[in-house]
């Protein structure tokens, strides 16, 4: 049976973190003064992460998407996702990667059952590159998503973008959707450290399709049930697709389909809500029945909307490696 919240939203997607550790710093993700890092013995291991997994499948989750922190970076990352991957009834198994590990990896990925990926990256010039995620070497990141593209992964690319740091690059990035198969997001910048004036980086959804289609021609692409909640362009005569990801100027909320768990098995029903639910003691039980409740109460309690606008945000600052974005 499906998973239905109290408004009537099918839920059927699950982004499970394995890691609150990353080897970037990007600054929309974390503060300038860096984190403070989740004690070893706080974060699941991979049979209790597994068991998560396992137990969402059963009541009704499809899609499992791996994230972090950076994912790539936890060690015995690769046997997890084969057993991930056997889960009877899991349809669709996802990573998203910054790309930086991705070029001696893309082969196990491939091999262990992922099906897809999303790769961040938030410009194509090295200088900016390096500004954005304070310390990303963008040379590693392309050669990751060539040997992803080599492996026969279909690739995504999700561009954050913001206003006076990469804004100039948004048709750079579309010519990628023209050049290949690879479908390119655009993600408006959204305040989760709540830095101060944040407002100024926002690029609205609908000021990056203008400036789109000032110079293409956009038709709408199906939307599947286990997609996320970009509104999808194609291109006439191209291989690739576009994307936009409009968090801030016109939510999606209605339409939203998933769940999180961060790595030290905190659930959420939302990105930005302030509520949440420890799966550690339902887990460590040895309950399969207890940790399926606190999952459906997740699903549940699931909020309506954020409450984030143009004009305002009233979330706790928090980074977003800790939740997995």
């Amino acid at each position: 049976m499906p998973l239905i919240d109290s408004i009537g939203r099918t839920i059927n997607y699950l982004r499970l973190s394995v890691t609150d550790r990353c080897n970037l710093r990007c600054r929309y993700c974390m503060p300038e003064d860096g984190i403070g890092k989740v004690a070893h013995g706080d974060i699941l291991s991979y049979e209790e992460l597994f068991q998560i997994a396992r137990v969402a499948v059963s009541i009704g989750i499809d899609k499992i998407r791996i994230t972090g922190g950076e994912p790539l970076v936890r060690k015995g990352l690769i046997p997890f996702l084969q057993k991930l991957a056997e889960i009877p009834g899991l349809g669709q198994l996802v990573l998203t990667t910054n790309g930086v590990l991705l070029e001696k990896m893309a082969v196990d990925l491939r091999a262990a059952g992922v099906q897809r990926l999303n790769i961040s990256l938030d410009s194509l010039t090295p200088d900016t590159f390096s500004h954005i995620s304070r310390c990303g070497d963008l040379t590693r990141v392309l050669a990751g998503i060539e040997a992803a593209k080599e492996c026969g992964f279909p690739i995504k690319l999700n561009m954050v973008v913001m206003r006076g740091v990469n804004d100039h690059e948004i048709l750079d990035f579309a010519a990628l959707a023209t050049a290949s198969a690879i479908t390119v997001r655009f993600i408006e910048y959204m305040p989760a450290i709540r830095e101060h004036n944040w407002q100024r980086l926002v690029v609205p959804g609908s000021e990056i399709l203008a400036r789109l289609t000032q110079h293409l021609t956009l038709l709408p692409a199906e939307h599947t049930d286990l997609a996320g909640p970009a509104r999808n362009f194609r291109i006439p005569g191209a291989a690739g697709t576009l994307g936009i990801i409009t968090p801030v100027s016109h939510h999606f909320c209605s339409d939203c389909n998933r769940i999180r768990v961060t790595a030290s098995g905190l659930a959420k029903g939302c990105l930005f809500a302030g509520s949440q639910v420890d799966l550690k003691p339902s887990l460590r039980s040895g309950s399969r029945g207890l940790l399926a409740q606190a999952l459906a109460a997740i699903v549940e309690t699931k909020p309506v909307r954020h409450q984030m606008s143009l004009e305002a945000c009233h979330h706790q600052a928090f980074r977003m490696s800790s939740i997995g974005g």
